[in-house]
């Protein structure tokens, strides 16, 4: 059997919230992530997609008319922020901390070593590590 090679235009990361004002607050105001689009009115949906510069990434946070609670899972999972200048780090955790996201626990202690973990509005850790990821 041959197989073909996958290949992807664009990867996005969708998520539900029942917290959307507070989650746009967090990656735009807090982490400084970039809004490319906010939509409205889409079969009972509502979000807003995030976009990283320069690459082919997305985070999309919705919410429905009905509701759309997320509950985070443990603090295992992780969404990993590779940023390979300390002093933005220190700038973008100083900023979410005035806006009340401390510093949080990470469950994995390799987090803590190598960054700064926060947790996000509805309690998702993210982690901003120093260093870059490159194959």
């Amino acid at each position: 059997m041959e197989f073909k090679d996958f290949t992807a235009a664009q990867v996005r990361i969708a998520r539900p919230t029942d917290k959307l004002e507070e989650i746009i607050d967090f990656y735009q105001n807090g982490l400084g992530l970039k809004q490319i689009q906010q939509f409205k009115g889409h079969r009972g949906y509502e979000g807003v997609i995030f976009g990283l510069p320069d690459v082919n990434y997305h985070l999309e946070f919705t919410r429905h008319i009905d509701g759309s609670p997320c509950p985070a899972p443990t603090n295992d999972n992780v969404l990993v922020f590779y940023i390979t200048d300390e002093n933005e780090i220190a700038i973008v955790s100083k900023r979410l901390k005035q806006l009340g996201y401390p510093e949080a626990e990470p469950e994995n202690e390799y987090w803590k070593e190598q960054g700064i973990t926060v947790e996000d509005p509805e309690s998702w850790q993210i982690v901003l590590m120093n260093r870059s990821y490159v194959k």
